[in-house]
Formats: structure tokens, sequence, C-alpha cells
């Protein structure tokens, strides 16, 4: 498929597909009432969160073509935003005094002083301005490149705000990062819509954002914006001929996938209570980002739906060292075992050694991602059946 094939291309979805969907949804909206346990909802928080950073990635790096390693970016503005706004709206009286003081002679402390008379709640829109501020900028730089020079800028783009915001200790805290006890309760006018008392919140929030970032993408795909972008990534300079504008295309994807990246990170902030530039600026989290998205299929709407599903309980189940456990308790390893003592040990931290593995296995034999490869042998199947 070319470019210019890709411009007249309309995908829909089938009525049995959409059916399947709606009925998933209305299973996921139900889950919090039938599942009570702490532990389930909290893989479902994560799960979501994964799902969102993987269809926001997915718009630069699976439609458009432009395999970002720096959304680590995005995703800490929106953290950050949030939770400095946050723990800002809460200072108390000496502190407001301290800062009132500090102020006269520090513009740091004059931003953090004007941040408390902010609601706490739209610390999200911060992070959100901060990620799109900086997606046009990055673009502005980073888009007159191709290919691995691409990659590596956005790599050193994001570690330049990482160590930028370790630096900002007057607002970021630096190294220690922002760490806030409680969430103020979310209301509407006087009524308190939830005070966060437990995770069904954050379950309900979660999967309205990524009910959100999918129809976005939907949206993306089947606009004027998504066949360009898909122009763009089969063939940049027949796009260009044909008139479409590579810069302009190119940033309006990035600018998109930004904002929805940072609402991962206002989420994440949220159900977390804690920032620091390790967790939400590291090339790991980056990294992660780009496999959710490979993992599942790149520049399909649900190939990052099927690569959160695969890397969420697999990262779990590696963090708790549930396979070691499993291999040992089902007898197929020895816990007195040399190997059963290094499974016990070392597993819990092999997740990066197991995420390449598997990256390897899904570029070698799965090319199009786990979806795409289901698709291909479903589509064998009937072929053979005719």
């Amino acid at each position: 498929m070319n470019c210019f094939s890709i411009l007249n291309n309309r995908r829909g979805v089938s009525s049995l597909a959409l059916i399947a969907f709606i009925v998933i949804v209305l299973l996921m909206f139900a889950f919090p009432v039938y599942i009570e346990s702490p532990y389930a909802r909290h893989i479902m928080v994560l799960l979501f969160l994964s799902i969102i950073m993987g269809e926001s990635w997915n718009l630069i790096g699976g439609y458009a073509g432009q395999y970002s390693v720096g959304h680590a970016a995005y995703f800490g503005a929106g953290a950050y935003g949030t939770l400095i706004v946050m723990n800002a709206s809460q200072f108390d009286s000496d502190k407001l005094l301290e800062l009132q003081e500090l102020a006269k002679n520090s513009r740091l402390s004059s931003l953090m002083l004007s941040a408390h008379d902010l609601h706490p709640w739209s610390g999200i829109f911060v992070g959100m301005i901060a990620a799109l501020i900086l997606s046009l900028i990055i673009g502005s730089i980073c888009f007159r490149l191709r290919g691995p020079y691409f990659v590596l800028a956005s790599i050193a783009v994001a570690e330049i705000v990482r160590i930028t915001v370790l630096n900002l200790a007057g607002i970021t805290q630096g190294a220690e990062g922002i760490l806030i006890s409680t969430l103020p309760p979310f209301t509407i006018g006087s009524r308190v819509i939830t005070d966060f008392s437990n995770k069904v919140p954050f379950y309900y929030i979660g999967l309205l954002l990524a009910l959100f970032t999918i129809l976005v993408t939907w949206m993306v795909q089947n606009s004027k914006l998504g066949y360009f972008i898909q122009a763009i990534r089969e063939d940049q300079d027949a796009a260009h001929s044909l008139g479409i504008s590579l810069a302009f295309y190119k940033n309006s994807a990035l600018a998109i996938s930004a904002v929805l990246t940072s609402l991962a990170g206002s989420f994440y902030a949220i159900y977390i209570k804690f920032v620091d530039p390790t967790t939400v600026l590291s090339l790991d989290l980056s990294v992660q980002i780009v496999l959710i998205s490979i993992i599942g299929g790149i520049g399909t709407i649900f190939g990052p739906v099927v690569g959160a599903l695969v890397l969420v309980p697999l990262s779990e189940a590696l963090r708790s060292n549930m396979i070691g456990e499993s291999l040992i308790s089902s007898g197929m390893v020895s816990a007195d075992s040399a190997f059963g003592n290094f499974l016990m040990e070392n597993l819990s931290h092999a997740h990066v050694l197991i995420y390449g593995i598997l990256v390897v296995v899904v570029i070698l034999f799965m090319p199009d991602g786990v979806l795409g490869f289901f698709k291909a042998l479903s589509a064998k199947k009937r072929k053979e059946a005719a």
C-alpha cells in the first residue's frame, strides 16, 4: 500500500466488531460492582493507563510513522503540572507567608504563589498546555530530521526535559519529587462527586480516559489528518509532491499525541500521589510506551489495547515473581536447584530483559504485532475453508 492508495482508503468497522466492543465496554463498567478486590481493580487501573499511553503514542508513531522515543517528556509534563498546582493549592498559612517573602526576590516563588490561587484540579489543564507547548517546540526542531536521527533527537530532548526538571528544585523539588498526602475531593458546585477514598473512582476515570483515547484514534484515522499522516508514513516525498505539508501534519499529530499523553501523566500522578524525574521522565518509560503499540500492532485502533493486555499482566507477574513461584509449585523447577534460586532472586528484576526478548520474538514472528498476527491467521483459515 502506498500513499496514493491511503488517501483514498476509508476503513469501516464491522457490525460484529462494534457489537463486541459495546459488550466489552458494558462489562468493564460493571466490573467494580461485582469484583471488589482492590488488587484486581489496581491491575485494571494500570491496564487503562497503559492503553492511554499506547493509543497516544500510536497517533504519531503508528499512523504518522515518526518513532518518538521521548514521550516521557509529555507524560512528565502532565504529571508534574497536576501535582505542582495541587501541592501549591494546599499550602498552609506558614508556607504562604514564607513564599510571599521569597517571592519578592524569586521568580520561582512567585510562580508557586500564583499557583496557590488556582483550583487544585486545574493542574490537569496546566499539564496539557505544557505538553502542547513542549510538543510544538520539539516538533519544530526534531521533524527536520528523519529515521534514526529523529529517534535520537527525541531521546535527547526528553533527557533535556528530565535534567531541567531535576534542577528546577524551586518548583519541582528536584530529585526528591512531589508527594501529596491526600487528594482534594472532586466537586461540582457544592456537591462532592467523589473523595477518592477507594480505587473505584480511579477505575472509572481510567476507563473513560481509555475510551476517549480510542475514540480520538478512530476519529483521527478516519479524518483528513489521518489520511495525510498515513500517506506521510508510507512515503514522505510522494506525500509532499501531492501538496501535503509535512511539517504541519506531523506537528498536528504530535500535538494531539502529546496532549493525550499528558492526560495519562495526570492520571498517574493523581493515582500514585507522587512524581519524581526517575519515575515519570525516564527513558525506560518512553521505551515502555513504544513497546505497548509495537507488541500489540502499530497503526491500528486496538493494537495498543492488545499490547497493554500482554504487557501489564506480564509486568505484574514479573514484579510479584508469580512466574517463578508457578514454575516451582507446579514441579517443573526444583526450589532447591540453582535455577530455582536464580528465578526467585532475579526474575522480579528482569522485566527489561523479558521485554527485550518479547520485542525480538514479535519482530521476527509477528511483524504486524499480536493483533496483526491473529488477523492474518484468521484470514488464512477463512481462505482455506473457502
